[in-house]
């Protein structure tokens, strides 16, 4: 039994990462798939309008100072919305720490010979960046990673939801200019 279709859901997205690049409807269109298949993940995130902000490690820090008194970089932040004012939420999302995981991952001689193959396959910098956006979306479906259990859960959602995006060829092409 398929779930009830949805209205698509606007989705406001602010990029504010001086070198971060994107088309805005492919993460909108990624989200879409998303909210397609929602009974897979708890129903989903709620409906209403959903905001993503690409943010800076320091612009991240800075917020996670503010709402919940820790200075420290993170890599994603995800505020719950009003329903009543037909909000979903909230995610916000360090395209830094994206970029220092894959330079981490991918240093040495491996990152030129990928770099060499030309693919139709998402780079593993879109991967992870879209894998913090599917964070942020499945914490707004009600999943949490605060303890191993159910960090396990989130982690196999995760996997599920990365694994519909590539299947869909729906993972966006984010870049990181320097």
């Amino acid at each position: 039994m398929s779930s009830p279709a949805r209205q698509p859901r606007v989705v406001a997205i602010r990029n504010a990462h001086p070198h971060l690049r994107f088309a805005r409807p492919a993460v909108t269109a990624a989200l879409a798939i998303l909210d397609q298949h929602a009974a897979r993940f708890r129903g989903g995130c709620p409906p209403g309008e959903l905001s993503l902000a690409f943010l800076t490690d320091r612009s991240l820090a800075k917020i996670h100072a503010d709402f919940m008194n820790d200075p420290t970089p993170t890599d994603v932040i995800t505020f719950e919305g009003d329903a009543a004012a037909g909000l979903a939420g909230e995610i916000c999302i360090s395209a830094d720490t994206a970029a220092r995981f894959i330079r981490l991952k991918f240093k040495g001689p491996q990152t030129s010979r990928r770099r060499a193959k030309p693919t139709a396959e998402p780079s593993p910098f879109s991967e992870e960046l879209m894998l913090y956006v599917v964070h942020g979306w499945l914490h707004l479906a009600g999943y949490d990673d605060l303890e191993p259990a159910k960090k396990r859960r989130m982690r196999a959602a995760e996997a599920r939801a990365m694994k519909l995006l590539r299947t869909a060829q729906a993972v966006p092409a984010f870049k990181f200019i320097r």
